[in-house]
């Protein structure tokens, strides 16, 4: 039975699992599961059938979101609220899961119907970061919060201790540039969307009045408003 094609799901039970998913998920998680069928949910997109991520990335959301506030609690001690919120925010974004999952090679595993992957959705930001925080919950609901955050620790060693500086988000950046050259503040405007809905193309245009504009695109409203911000901020500098 192939991987992404075939029918895994009857009555909220996954059958026949491919022979490499336990391996490849106990390489990439360092978990070896005991029941794959949590996890094989969490690789399943709602195209592909009525079994699918969206409960677990629920949980995954709300584990990693605890497991990340007491990570930055512990190596800022001195630091105030509002820089942990901004540390917060940059590692718990949908860019910042999805670019975990690239690394792991989800996007080979993901289980899309035919219309879904053919548009694109292998490669969706959207979709790899809901993915990555439902193979957290199921991590979580198999082996507990310790194990659970073992893992986020080990994945997001690298983009939570890589840098000392606290991350500005391109959206406040872009607003406090504004405001420090007594400008009104930035102006977003929805250009276009285009794509299918599981997979959205979003174009954005962001100005500053008397100091220019720029475009981004994103597979969300808010993706796509960054890298404009992100783009213009570029042109101001």
């Amino acid at each position: 039975m192939a991987w992404g094609h075939a029918p895994l799901a009857h009555r909220g039970r996954f059958l026949t699992p491919p022979a490499d998913i336990a391996d490849w998920l106990a390489d990439a998680l360092g978990h070896r599961p005991t029941n794959l069928a949590p996890f094989m949910q969490a690789l399943t997109h709602g195209s592909h059938g009525e079994v699918h991520y969206q409960r677990l990335e629920f949980l995954g959301d709300r584990v990693l979101g605890l497991v990340m506030a007491q990570w930055l609690y512990e190596l800022y001690p001195d630091e105030p609220e509002g820089h942990l919120s901004k540390r917060f925010n940059a590692q718990v974004s949908g860019e910042s899961c999805a670019s975990i999952a690239r690394a792991l090679g989800v996007p080979a595993r993901l289980r899309l119907g035919k219309q879904a992957r053919d548009d694109g959705g292998s490669s969706s930001t959207n979709i790899l970061g809901d993915v990555m925080e439902a193979l957290i919950g199921a991590i979580y609901l198999e082996a507990g919060i310790d194990t659970a955050q073992a893992l986020i620790r080990k994945l997001w060693a690298e983009q939570v201790t890589g840098t000392a500086a606290v991350p500005q988000h391109p959206k406040s950046a872009l607003q406090e540039w504004a405001a420090a050259h007594r400008r009104k503040p930035p102006f977003y405007d929805v250009a276009d969307r285009s794509g299918p809905d599981h997979s959205p193309v979003f174009t954005v245009s962001v100005s500053v009045n008397g100091a220019g504009s720029a475009t981004g695109t994103g597979s969300s409203k808010q993706e796509a408003e960054t890298a404009a911000a992100k783009a213009l901020l570029a042109q101001l500098k």
